[in-house]
């Protein structure tokens, strides 16, 4: 999702293509230094990690890989990406990178993310740079439109991290993460992610007037998917249901649907195999399912 925002930004950038090369090295660059952020993420939030079911597996939590084995990856993975862009494409994408860099793996994960409950409003100002860093590596320079593509990403971070944390209220409970389902409850964080999709929705459509590459399909589009979506994730080798990420009005009524399928570790086929009631919301779940698994029946 990062790296197509980012190709997003770097195509918008410019009416005519630019070099696929300078594309090519902005994109492995960005890459590089957005994974050392996520293996310092996952250095840092060790202990929580293993108190949480969703992250228990991870390398560290389970001794796979010791955090000074993963500290040296963090560091040649985030040198060598910066060392790219500086080279390949520019020293403003690579200095507006090492401080997404920054901002996410030091600022959110060691101090926002156990200080408020808005910490991923606050703390989703990094991980919604990639459609500038995209942008900057085809111009060089930081354009207003740029900065609308980067309000978009921020605006859409908070309602789809809060649909996830409203199925893993308990998860992040149990490590001390406060999350807003957590300090607020769940109709707080319903209102909450409703006001941010209509956010999201207005910028949207400010984009579409504001930035001339894009169009009606854009338009349309954004009013479709502002509507919700049901994403399901699965393990590739048996099909078992690890997550849901879900956003829309009334979504909370399927809460309890993705926590069981989840607590009593369901394949996609259990779901598939179920008859959920047509037309009703649970529908929405059904058909996530049968897209993950790659015929879904009213969606391509």
């Amino acid at each position: 999702m990062m790296l197509i925002t980012a190709l997003v930004g770097s195509l918008l950038a410019s009416k005519t293509l630019a070099p696929l090369s300078l594309i090519a090295f902005a994109m492995l660059g960005i890459a590089l230094c957005a994974s050392s952020a996520a293996a310092i993420n996952q250095i840092i939030d060790r202990k929580a990690d293993a108190n949480m079911n969703r992250t228990e597996n991870r390398p560290i939590p389970q001794g796979e890989v010791s955090p000074v084995n993963a500290s040296i990856f963090a560091f040649i993975l985030g040198s060598l990406g910066a060392t790219i862009l500086v080279i390949y494409v520019n020293t403003l994408t690579a200095l507006l990178t090492l401080a997404s860099l920054i901002g996410y793996a030091f600022v959110y994960t060691v101090y926002l993310k156990r200080a408020t409950p808005q910490n991923i409003v606050i703390g989703g100002l990094a991980g919604a740079a990639p459609p500038l860093l995209g942008w900057t590596a085809v111009t060089n320079s930081i354009d207003p439109n740029s900065l609308l593509l980067v309000l978009i990403i921020f605006a859409w971070t908070p309602p789809h991290f809060w649909a996830l944390s409203l199925i893993l209220k308990d998860d992040y409970e149990n490590a001390g993460v406060p999350m807003l389902p957590v300090v607020s409850g769940i109709p707080a964080t319903k209102t909450q992610i409703f006001i941010y999709t209509w956010i999201l929705l207005a910028l949207l459509l400010a984009a579409v007037y504001f930035v001339d590459e894009l169009g009606i399909v854009f338009a349309i589009s954004s009013l479709i998917l502002s509507a919700g979506f049901i994403r399901v994730t699965a393990r590739e080798s048996d099909h078992v249901i690890l997550g849901v990420q879900a956003v829309g009005t009334h979504i909370a009524e399927l809460h309890s649907e993705f926590v069981l399928a989840l607590e009593m570790g369901a394949l996609l086929e259990d779901v598939a195999a179920t008859v959920h009631a047509h037309p009703t919301m649970s529908e929405a779940f059904h058909e996530g399912v049968l897209k993950t698994l790659g015929h879904a029946i009213h969606i391509s």
